[in-house]
């Protein structure tokens, strides 16, 4: 049992770019689908799709590789649920000074701490990726 499934699909992504794996089989849910799409259009990684099994369905994520360099250089848990971290629309973090992204979530779903910003909505602030 997990207690922490986002802290989990991050650390599985880490993993598998750590080793040169092609792709990575995670837990599926709905939060860790909308952070899939996230990642797929930040050019993180390159998709995903779920994968029907018995006893769970699986996320299958396809990592990103760019001149056998990972796409994916850091992955960093920032609210977990011990100690949850807010943001409000003034104080969204721009982690590596523009260069990663926060991925947050807000009253109108899960997004990146740009488009928070736009929306001008604040949130929990889920994890850094750069």
């Amino acid at each position: 049992m997990v207690n922490d499934p986002i802290a989990d699909m991050l650390t599985r992504i880490r993993n598998a770019v750590m080793v040169g794996h092609e792709s990575v089989l995670i837990p599926h849910s709905r939060v860790k689908i909308a952070i899939a799409r996230i990642l797929t259009d930040e050019g993180f990684i390159q998709g995903f799709e779920v994968v029907k099994s018995k006893p769970v369905d699986m996320i299958r994520v396809e990592l990103k590789y760019v001149d056998k360099q990972s796409a994916v250089v850091g992955l960093e848990r920032v609210s977990r649920p011990g100690l949850r971290v807010y943001a409000g629309k003034g104080e969204i973090p721009r982690p590596y000074g523009g260069l990663g992204i926060a991925i947050m979530s807000t009253s109108q779903g899960l997004m990146t701490g740009k488009e928070a910003w736009y929306k001008k909505v604040g949130g929990e602030v889920l994890c850094y990726v750069w």
